[in-house]
């Protein structure tokens, strides 16, 4: 691909970009800005959330589910979690067991890869973020959630928004753990709310790769594969 050529996958909440630089791929994660596409040299894109009315997002030039060399998945699959589960059997090819991968965003979705590189179903849960928010809007006296960079100290904190944050991250760990315990194979992990989780599942053993790039490297891999329309 020429340098300066980009790719996007328009999120639920963020848009995700992929950029050829002269020493390889940088990634970039930012708010949902449609006059974006008038500053770039659009090689393909994606989407999972609400696509704008632009003349840059060209239909010739949309990856979807039928691109990505992935066996056995059904067709109402999201493209991200496709992506992600690709890339990340691409990068553990060779070894003798199938993988977890979880994107950890505005959904957390788990997703499993049998070792033959076949979608094995999965799980999806409310991500660490719409899970306060549903809680603030579903009750008289729960608190909004405030930006936070990372998880409490304390395992029973005693402020509610505290609670609330350990709870929730309690619950999705508790998901990924439940998991591996039930099927033991490494987990990939990617999505905005990775950092808030990879430290608490190493120290409770789970065999855990971090990779915060997974779909958009997904993405590229695919591009880079297919001729240009």
């Amino acid at each position: 691909m020429p340098q300066g050529c980009s790719c996007l996958l328009i999120g639920n909440t963020r848009w995700h970009w992929a950029s050829q630089t002269a020493s390889g791929w940088a990634f970039a994660h930012t708010s949902p800005r449609p006059e974006q596409l008038d500053q770039v040299d659009l090689l393909g894109w994606a989407a999972v959330g609400t696509i704008p009315d632009h003349p840059c997002l060209e239909a010739s030039r949309r990856v979807q589910l039928k691109d990505v060399p992935l066996k056995g998945m059904p067709p109402w699959l999201g493209i991200d979690r496709a992506l992600a589960a690709w890339a990340a059997f691409q990068k553990q090819s060779g070894r003798p067991k199938g993988l977890f991968v979880a994107d950890a965003g505005t959904v957390l979705s788990l997703t499993r890869i049998s070792a033959e590189g076949a979608f094995a179903g999965g799980q999806l849960a409310a991500g660490f973020g719409l899970q306060l928010r549903a809680m603030a809007t579903g009750t008289r006296d729960l608190p909004a959630m405030v930006v936070t960079q990372g998880l409490p100290e304390a395992l029973f904190p005693e402020p509610t928004m505290e609670a609330m944050q350990q709870g929730v991250a309690q619950s999705l760990l508790g998901l990924l753990l439940n998991a591996q315990q039930q099927c033991p194979w490494p987990l990939w992990l990617c999505g905005g709310d990775a950092p808030l989780l990879i430290s608490e599942l190493r120290q409770r053993g789970s065999e855990v790769v971090l990779a915060p790039d997974l779909v958009m490297e997904g993405l590229v891999g695919v591009l880079s594969s297919t001729p240009n329309p």
